[in-house]
């Protein structure tokens, strides 16, 4: 009978135990990331009353089976069905992200390495991707060899958003190229100030500039398919033209004009200088008494050639344009830009001409940038980071390392939805893998939820229970017997 009781009271242990893991699983239906664990339950040692015993021929008796008497129950073993998906949450944040697959985010705290399922990130005051409870989030850097890939080494902290990330460099205008139709009967062609065409470039500190440039008629070509090309003023993005400083009087206030240290540029291989400069107005006065010629084809109105024809290209279709500006270190601060003229045609369309001057080639490469600021951070399938800025630049700033391991189930639950590594489960290389890799891949808007099954924790919930009663049963019925013993005396 004390064996009884102390079997009851084994079974009222383990199940006791069980609850406690269904109650973690309850209390934990919400949390993302989380994996329910299960119970199992092993008889323990037997105490053996009589060993068994084979047939003896001898004696003519039989074999007999031992006669072995349990001593109750134990917790064989609480596992986590960490390989699991729990259902997916949509939340819209680009910092929330769920793996698709049994790969681990790798997250960092203490100096320590741990794992987690839970991909709702944000990023701290440094600018570090990171979790809800502190954690760095690891990853992989920048190639510094080549800006669009990330160099597999040793993970470390992704600072998307350290100070270095949150601007775009600038880029100085490469490219420039002319589209539309010239009408040769159109009158602004043919009077003094010609057709005006603003051709905008950036410059390497991302200033933004406008050529105004002009379009004349030949008065020397007879078929009226050749033309002049030239640049009346450049000017910067308010309005002031780079070849004239403002100064203003500290004592009447009076504001005066002269010349700035740009007195040049060069167009289609033809040099440019500044003439006068009206002191009141500010008026600038380029000589323009070289232009550079743009042919077409009068019987067909398609573009023949623009520039003077060298010995390495015949009929050339675009020109250079240099502005001869420097900065204080005596470095020019403009890029020479490649105006393309190709495109543009003659034809006739009711006396009107059409131009228009776009940055970039026709390609869609060297159009340049101003400083770029960031407004946004987007992660793709592969967990690559790209910063968003408002200049047009895309640019990667990091990748999201993912670890997998053999024996997932091995892990140990250390809080906070992390988990570390055991020597059940495999170790980290510290480096990790690509999240794609093994057909995985990460959803952005979306994290994880728990995996716990409600109605699954119900039933166990019940069935545990009835084993709970059951054993106070054996406690309670063994306790009665024991009294019976005891009340055999009176």
């Amino acid at each position: 009978m004390m064996r009884a009781l102390f079997s009851g009271v084994s079974g009222l242990k383990v199940h006791q135990t069980k609850m406690d893991v269904i109650g973690n699983n309850i209390s934990n239906v919400n949390t993302i990331g989380f994996k329910s664990s299960s119970v199992t339950f092993s008889d323990v040692f037997y105490q053996t009353t009589q060993s068994a015993s084979g047939p003896n021929a001898t004696t003519g008796t039989t074999g007999r089976n031992a006669m072995q008497v349990g001593l109750g129950s134990n917790v064989a073993s609480i596992v986590s069905s960490i390989t699991t998906t729990g259902a997916s949450q949509r939340t819209d944040n680009p910092f929330d992200v769920m793996i698709e697959g049994d790969s681990f985010f790798i997250v960092n705290r203490g100096g320590s390495n741990y794992f987690t399922k839970a991909g709702s990130f944000n990023v701290d005051a440094q600018g570090t991707l990171c979790t809800a409870y502190g954690a760095s989030v690891m990853g992989w850097q920048v190639d510094k060899e080549d800006p669009t890939k990330t160099e597999a080494a040793a993970v470390t902290p992704l600072r998307i958003m350290s100070p270095e990330n949150l601007y775009a460099e600038p880029e100085a205008t490469k490219e420039v190229y002319i589209s539309g139709n010239i009408d040769s009967k159109d009158t602004q062609l043919a009077s003094t100030a010609g057709k005006a065409v603003n051709v905008t470039f950036f410059d390497k500190l991302g200033n933004s500039y406008t050529a105004d440039m002009r379009i004349w008629q030949d008065d020397d070509d007879q078929t009226t398919s050749e033309f002049r090309v030239g640049i009346t003023d450049i000017k910067d993005s308010s309005g002031q033209s780079i070849f004239v400083t403002k100064q203003v009087d500290p004592d009447t206030g009076k504001i005066t004009y002269v010349a700035s240290p740009i007195t040049s540029f060069a167009l289609g291989g033809n040099d440019f200088s500044v003439g006068d400069i009206d002191e009141e107005t500010g008026e600038v006065t380029i000589d323009n008494t070289d232009l550079v010629a743009l042919r077409f084809n009068g019987a067909t109105g398609e573009f023949l050639s623009v520039g003077e024809t060298t010995g390495d290209e015949e009929n050339p279709k675009s020109i250079a344009f240099t502005v001869g500006g420097t900065t204080t270190t005596g470095d020019s601060v403009f890029e020479t830009i490649n105006i393309d003229f190709s495109t543009i045609t003659m034809y006739a369309s009711s006396g009107s001409s059409s131009l228009e001057a776009t940055k970039g080639s026709l390609e869609g490469i060297g159009a340049g940038r101003k400083v770029g600021n960031m407004t946004g951070i987007s992660i793709d399938g592969s967990g690559k980071i790209y910063g968003k800025y408002d200049n047009g630049e895309s640019r990667l700033l990091g990748q999201i390392a993912v670890a997998s391991f053999a024996n997932p189930a091995g892990l140990e639950a250390v809080g906070n939805s992390m988990y570390a590594a055991t020597q059940n489960s495999g170790d980290f290389d510290g480096i990790g893998q690509d999240p794609t890799m093994g057909g995985g891949s990460l959803t952005t808007g979306v994290v994880e939820m728990s995996n716990v099954d409600l109605a699954q924790q119900f039933t166990d919930m019940i069935t545990t229970q009835r084993g709970y009663q059951a054993n106070s049963r054996i406690i309670t019925t063994s306790d009665s017997l024991l009294e019976e013993l005891i009340n055999l005396k009176r």
